[in-house]
């Protein structure tokens, strides 16, 4: 009802508003009538250079959407949810604004569409970037070098099973080739997830079956505080920045544990999180000779994270399971690359090193529980060098591309002080990586591309510390991971329309989550990751054109993989589909309708349900000459949204039922005044190290 309420509430705001901003107007006839021709835009120009997928966005139908999340919304291959990008078929995504990493999602919030020039997708990113990573994204902004000061301004007020809300201010001021910037942003959000765990096994040689149930709420306050400058003159530029994070969570849950037909025990968690991290980030940049582009990026990180959990059964005489745990790390890093001309195509060679720090100490203050789960420190060192080298050059309508990453890591891991030599490691790896393409035409390509890849495992999931999240039930990490070798080739074409992809790859030593017996004086079931070895092939097809003020978007693809562990096979595949809709009306109105859904099927070792139809809308409107825009949205309009899933490892069958909190309604203010590209051209040291931390 509430829901309603204030969709309703918002409607009229928006009509209001429109009413005001058009009495505000040049009653001008032919005013109105330029108004109409503009709508009349044309599609994103997308075409495939290598086996980057480039799309143009001033003069289409795109500029006027809103923010970088509409426009990166309504473009192939990628896909927005809850203000998180991803590319269809790919993970480990990094995103770059004008050559910066970014940092922070709401970059994307407070960037214009209409500022948006260009949008690259590099589905097969080479030795230049971390071999970790997926896929890039790379949004290029137009050149608004407005002297003086510049303010943005996004408030977003959202209501889903509780309000959130959100406000980011950034401030810029130019002057002569300085500029100054300063920002922050604070977000409340509030969040509802409901779920049940059921466990089936045979313990003991009795069928067995261990429940629980789930009600979680998650309150966040997080903030961010962000200053710095940048200098450019001529061929030469630098600048720096530093960014505070602060962080507060409480999260409880309110729930039951059962086992076989015993009655259902009521449980209680209680989560207090603390936690807040320094970035400070710079960069240095030259062209000599004309051709000589010289680049150097350093950063220093450093965050602490504290979190004490108690664990209470109120009806039970069951003494309360309380734990806590700190966890801080550190990291410096530099990248230096040089980039010239060479055999009629560009060459870059270039070096990465980070050394990296992190330690966590676990602490279980119950007696009985800490007989299996125990106390621990775990203190994990690395220092990585890489050097890299990439050549690029274009024969007539042929485009070639090779590279090549050295990769030495020095891995050195402690648990309560001692070295465990079992983990510790060094390491020498070479990872090639070729893409070659043919251009027929202006609406006819095509490109094919080989990676091999080394992908270490996340910090998280290197720790040794195990967490009690329940009487019979335990997750943690795996030390013994061992880094993923990945072999990936790749297939693009476009014809007119239309777009074929082809993505075939193979991994040795990934990473799945499995949950078997852990050895105990009673039953206990241990959730971790453990490596496996899996291939898989993923096939999409996307159709998209403009229709007057129309432009639908589709796109239908598979997964298919073949894994096999202790003699099960998870081999369903996945079907899914994507029907994109954007409608550029009179007025400066435009409306989104996003419809999705996908087939049961298996992803490692989960198999997830099918969830066939899920719906997103928006209406949007801009105000005072384009310096104001207005958005409503709604997410899971139809509650359809399915994130329920099974496993089946080691012998225990994992039935997962969840209810996420996603269907909800947004209202988003944008204000700029005298908006400005920024200039920073640094980017990211070791951004695959700061994801791992």
């Amino acid at each position: 009802m509430k829901t309603k309420i204030l969709i309703s509430t918002l409607t009229v705001f928006l009509a209001i508003v429109s009413g005001f901003a058009q009495n505000q107007e040049a009653s001008d006839s032919l005013t109105h009538e330029l108004q109409e021709v503009i709508v009349t835009a044309n599609q994103p120009a997308t075409k495939l250079v290598g086996s980057t997928l480039v799309s143009t966005i001033p003069g289409t139908n795109l500029a006027d959407l809103g923010t970088a999340l509409d426009v990166l919304s309504q473009l192939p291959m990628i896909k927005v949810q809850d203000n998180s990008v991803g590319v269809i078929g790919k993970s480990n995504i990094e995103i770059y604004i004008d050559g910066r990493p970014m940092r922070d999602e709401q970059e994307l919030q407070q960037l214009l569409s209409s500022n948006i020039k260009k949008v690259e997708l590099l589905m097969a990113p080479g030795a230049a970037y971390e071999s970790t990573t997926g896929a890039v994204l790379k949004i290029t902004t137009r050149h608004n070098f407005v002297q003086g000061l510049s303010l943005t301004d996004l408030f977003q007020l959202q209501r889903r099973r509780k309000w959130s809300v959100m406000d980011y201010l950034s401030l810029s001021y130019r002057v002569s080739g300085w500029e100054f910037f300063a920002n922050g942003s604070i977000n409340c959000n509030n969040s509802v997830n409901k779920g049940t765990t059921t466990n089936s096994l045979i313990y003991n040689g009795t069928e067995t079956v261990v429940g629980s149930s789930q009600r979680n709420s998650l309150l966040t306050t997080t903030g961010t505080v962000k200053g710095g400058f940048d200098y450019s003159h001529g061929t030469q530029s630098f600048g720096a920045y530093y960014r505070y994070n602060p962080e507060r969570g409480d999260f409880y849950n309110s729930g039951s544990e059962w086992l076989d037909n015993n009655p259902a025990i009521a449980r209680d968690i209680d989560k207090c999180i603390r936690a807040h991290s320094h970035l400070a980030s710079l960069y240095y940049e030259n062209t000599f000779a004309d051709k000589y582009l010289l680049h150097f990026d350093g950063d220093f990180q450093s965050a602490y994270d504290a979190n004490d959990v108690a664990t209470a059964y109120p009806q039970a005489a069951i003494t309360a399971v309380k734990s806590n745990d700190k966890r801080t790390s550190t990291l410096w890093a530099g990248k230096l690359y040089l980039k010239f001309p060479l055999w009629n195509g560009e060459f870059t060679v270039g070096t990465q090193d980070s050394h990296t720090h992190t330690s966590l100490d676990y602490r279980m203050l119950n007696t009985d529980v800490s007989e299996y789960i125990p106390s621990s420190l775990t203190d994990a060192r690395q220092i990585s060098a890489a050097l890299y080298a990439l050549w690029s050059r274009m024969f007539g309508k042929i485009s070639l591309s090779a590279g090549a990453r050295y990769e030495y890591v020095d891995y050195d891991f402690k648990v309560n002080g001692k070295r465990d030599d079992d983990i510790s490691r060094r390491d020498h790896t070479v990872t090639p990586d070729f893409s070659l393409g043919y251009s027929f035409n202006e609406e006819s390509q095509i490109s094919v591309s080989y990676k091999m890849a080394t992908v270490k495992p996340t910090y998280s999931q290197l720790t040794g510390a195990l967490n009690y999240t329940g009487l019979h039930e335990i997750e943690g990490g795996n030390p013994g991971l061992r880094d993923e070798r990945l072999h990936d080739v790749q297939l693009f074409g476009i014809w007119k329309g239309f777009m074929f992809q082809a993505d075939g790859l193979r991994s040795l030593d990934t990473y799945a989550f499995v949950k078997q017996v852990y050895r105990a004086d009673n039953l206990q079931l241990l959730m971790h990751p453990v490596n496996i070895d899996v291939t898989a092939l993923s096939l999409y097809l996307v159709w998209s054109r403009n229709i007057r003020f129309w432009t639908p978007s589709v796109t239908a693809g598979m997964y298919r993989q073949w894994l096999t562990i202790d003699n099960n096979r998870y081999n369903k595949p996945i079907y899914s589909y994507y029907f994109d809709n954007t409608f550029s009306l009179p007025h400066g109105w435009t409306i989104t309708a996003n419809i999705s859904g996908s087939s049961q099927g298996d992803m490692h070792t989960n198999r997830f349900h099918g969830s066939w139809f899920t719906m997103d809308a928006s209406v949007g409107k801009k105000f005072l000459n384009k310096s104001l825009t207005v958005k409503l949205s709604a997410t899971d309009i139809f509650n359809t949204a399915n994130n329920d899933w099974t496993m089946n490892t080691y012998g225990v069958f994992v039935d997962k039922r969840q209810s996420y909190d996603r269907r909800g309604v947004a209202l988003n203010i944008i204000y700029n005044f005298q908006p400005c590209k920024s200039k920073y051209k640094g980017s990211s040291a070791a951004e695959a190290e700061m994801k791992r931390l």
